[in-house]
């Protein structure tokens, strides 16, 4: 039940993480245009480049560290003062970089620029890690819900034309600092204070170091698609795919919010030596996965040529088909999610995880020289697709003498034919009516309906997890009585 809770409180956390470029899309996408909208995305863009070097996967070690320790308070505080120390020196060091390398080669856009660092003081102060590592998402979503939402608030009473791009800029990073220093109150009471001399921060580099390569070019996907996009094909373009991109990472975001969850519960059950329990957690989450990520591929494919320009104005109505077309890619992640960031991450395999995200890496990038020149925002999707998909396939590939991957696909069949089907009968439906607010969220009703429905006429095997769980509460639920 506590893996169920952290779950949905995570899916709050990383659903209000994009909600908020999201809420303002549409406003920004009519005051500032595709070609400012694009500009962001491009400064943004090499800024994470340097952010991610700050953070050099810090982030997931800590969360891991953490889970392992969780037992011993004095143990994970010396830890805790570790980790946060060197993600400090890690992220000042980022900060100088970017800065000079702005001011030496930055001859247009500085002023964006130098506006996106207020991203990497941010990081600089994140300890969300902790609290993921202690299973606690709860105090994390509370405090950034009211940051995010004060944010919202600000960037409608202030940005209100092409001269107000740097102003949506700031109102972005300095939520993002604003929302992670106030996680600190929180550690007065989760952390005890150890003396400086035992906190040996440099201990935690090279461990940390080894998850760098895999965090970063799991990034690449979010990055060198913008990057190359703006040096090969045109602003426009560029503006085009980011916003598409980010309506997908927003479905994306509630299927792999499992991801940081099971990561601390399988590593603490990993320090405990539970295979079998790890096992049947792997099992149970791919199933729940697969059954969640289907319907919401096969959904926005259905709704995505008449939900663009409705949503984004005409000026993007190209963006509906980039859409359609990167919509696989919320199956491929939620696969890799599971069998990397839930089993090989939290057991210690990370060459492993190493090895399939650096080529998935690769491929993205042979892809995108060839399709972006031939295709422009359409070969991103499309290299994004593969590369994706490259990625799936090695991970599976590394599993198959621990994990049985007919279990993990025992059943996904049925998925499979109940989204189909959905899709089929959603698009007509989209096609037949007038997109608003209210026909949207009917035909979100009907298609959940139509969904539900075929999983219960094949009796598809997430019914059974379901009945369990709610066998649990409900004798949890009588005991509490």
């Amino acid at each position: 039940m506590k893996v169920i809770k952290n779950y949905l409180y995570n899916v709050v956390y990383q659903v209000l993480l994009l909600l908020v470029p999201l809420i303002t899309v549409p406003y920004i996408a009519r005051v500032l245009g595709p070609d400012l909208v694009g500009i962001n995305s491009y400064t943004n863009s090499w800024m994470t480049f340097f952010m991610l070097f700050g953070q050099m996967g810090i982030a997931l070690y800590g969360n891991r560290e953490v889970a392992y320790h969780r037992d011993d308070k004095e143990d994970r505080s010396r830890i805790f003062w570790g980790i946060e120390v060197l993600q400090a020196l890690t992220i000042s060091a980022a900060l100088i970089a970017y800065l000079v390398a702005v001011f030496l080669f930055s001859s247009t856009f500085k002023r964006y620029f130098l506006l996106q660092s207020l991203w990497i003081i941010g990081a600089g102060i994140d300890v969300s890690w902790y609290f993921m590592g202690m299973e606690d998402f709860q105090k994390t979503v509370l405090r950034n819900m009211i940051v995010k939402l004060i944010s919202v608030a600000l960037i409608f009473t202030i940005v209100k034309g092409h001269n107000d791009l740097g102003k949506y800029i700031v109102l972005l990073g300095a939520s993002s600092l604003i929302g992670n220093l106030s996680l600190w109150p929180y550690l007065r009471k989760e952390i005890l204070w150890v003396p400086i001399r035992r906190w040996h921060p440099f201990k935690h580099f090279y461990p940390a170091f080894l998850l760098f390569i895999p965090t970063i070019t799991t990034q690449i996907y979010l990055v060198v698609n913008r990057l190359m996009l703006g040096k090969m094909s045109t602003q426009n373009q560029l503006g085009q795919f980011e916003n598409a991109d980010k309506l997908v990472k927003v479905v994306l975001a509630v299927v792999t919010a499992s991801g940081q969850v099971m990561l601390p519960h399988i590593a603490n059950k990993f320090s405990k030596g539970d295979i079998k329990g790890i096992r049947h957690s792997l099992y149970n989450s791919f199933d729940f996965i697969t059954a969640t990520a289907t319907p919401m591929m096969f959904g926005l494919m259905a709704i995505s040529m008449v939900l663009a320009p409705w949503f984004l104005g005409h000026d993007f109505a190209p963006a509906g088909e980039l859409m359609m077309f990167e919509s696989p890619t919320i199956l491929f992640i939620a696969w890799s999610n599971v069998t990397g960031s839930q089993y090989l991450m939290p057991v210690n395999r990370t060459n492993e995880f190493t090895i399939s995200v650096t080529a998935g890496a690769v491929v993205n990038i042979i892809c995108n020289l060839f399709f972006i020149s031939a295709w422009g925002a359409k070969g991103a999707v499309l290299a994004t697709n593969i590369s994706e998909l490259a990625v799936t396939a090695l991970q599976l590939n590394c599993i198959r003498n621990t994990i049985s991957r007919r279990r993990l696909f025992h059943g996904s069949w049925k998925y499979f034919i109940s989204g189909a089907l959905m899709c089929i009968v959603i698009h007509r439906l989209s096609l037949t009516i007038r997109m608003n607010v209210a026909n949207l969220i009917v035909e979100v009703v009907a298609g959940a309906f139509i969904y539900i429905l075929m999983l219960v006429l094949l009796h598809a095997p997430i019914l059974d997890q379901v009945m369990v769980y709610v066998t649990a509460w409900s004798e949890r639920h009588k005991r509490r009585k």
